[in-house]
């Protein structure tokens, strides 16, 4: 799985101003509808937030080093899908390393995507546990260079 399929254009976020947790999700879910990662006839915004909700309550899906990675099987998907945001300010989010997160990678699948959801979700958190790569997303200038990041095809393994 490639992360140019997973981040469409428009699906990227840089110095979104939230307090908390729940107001991180519900800005990411409305962006996900907004740039098209999924289409408002397939799910809404509240569906998108309760169906990631659910998830949390399993257990936070903040890595540690500041990202985290909310993720849900949404309901008339046909691909996964990826939105990112970058925090004006880190927020508190119950990681597992109890640090704030700053990097947020938002994963969308569907209901039926049992391999397709889990190489998408090792695919982001391999580039997120890149170190350089977590300076450089937390470096970049604007919304299209972040975009440009996140879809470079290099390998997640490269030196």
């Amino acid at each position: 799985m490639k992360t140019d399929s997973l981040f469409m254009q428009g699906c990227v976020s840089v110095g979104l101003n939230v307090v908390s947790k729940k107001q991180l999700l519900q800005e990411m879910a409305e962006m996900a509808v907004s740039c098209g990662a999924c289409a408002p006839s397939t799910a809404k915004a509240r569906d998108v937030v309760a169906a990631v909700m659910e998830r949390e309550r399993l257990g936070s899906t903040g890595v540690g080093y500041g990202v985290a990675i909310p993720h849900a099987r949404i309901e008339g998907l046909t691909c996964v899908r990826a939105v990112f945001a970058r925090l004006e300010s880190p927020i508190e989010y119950e990681a597992i390393d109890d640090r704030p997160v700053d990097l947020v990678v938002l994963l969308l699948a569907p209901i039926d995507a049992g391999a397709e959801h889990l190489k998408a979700l090792a695919k982001v958190s391999r580039l997120l546990r890149r170190e350089d790569m977590r300076a450089k997303l937390r470096s970049a200038p604007s919304v299209e260079s972040l975009h440009v990041l996140l879809t470079e095809t290099r390998s997640a393994n490269a030196a």
